[in-house]
């Protein structure tokens, strides 16, 4: 491989890098939202269980776009290719979107209980991609959440 090579393939993993790394990040937040707007439905009177809604031990997809959490989209164990709308501005699932080469993996486990309910929690999600005849690359990124108010459970 030339220098000229080497250097426009680091520049398209360095590109392919960052939009896996914010890619993840979204997908982590949106798990945080669906936790923070159950604690909110229990403020407001609506007795929730915080982690209500967010699947544990089995892989899923979010779409950041209509705020949905799909555990039924991975069950062949593989999840969907993320997609870009028409306007090539948004990832996400949508009818008449394109297929990318990114696909972005949730799983959420119990780290720690109290009387089998879950009090802390891991949320992982793995990105990967494969950019032309190169090997599949992948960046995954964990976090962990806390049941830290009282609710429903």
């Amino acid at each position: 491989m030339s220098l000229t090579t080497k250097s426009l393939a680091a520049a398209y993993y360095a590109r392919d890098q960052i939009v896996a790394f914010h890619l993840a990040q979204e997908a982590v937040e949106t798990v945080r939202h669906f936790r923070d707007n159950n604690i909110l439905q229990t403020a407001l009177g609506n007795p929730t269980d915080i982690l209500a809604a967010i699947p544990l031990g089995v892989p899923f997809i979010v779409n950041t776009l209509d705020d949905s959490i799909d555990s039924a989209a991975c069950n062949s164990g593989t999840c969907p290719p993320l997609q870009l709308d028409p306007t090539q501005t948004f990832y996400g699932y949508g009818d008449g979107w394109t297929d990318t080469r990114f696909t972005r993996t949730v799983g959420v486990e119990t780290v720690a209980d109290n009387g089998g309910v879950p009090q802390e929690i891991r949320v992982t999600v793995t990105v990967s991609w494969r950019t032309g005849a190169f090997q599949t690359r992948s960046f995954s990124i964990r976090q962990n959440l806390y049941r830290w108010v009282n609710d429903a459970t």
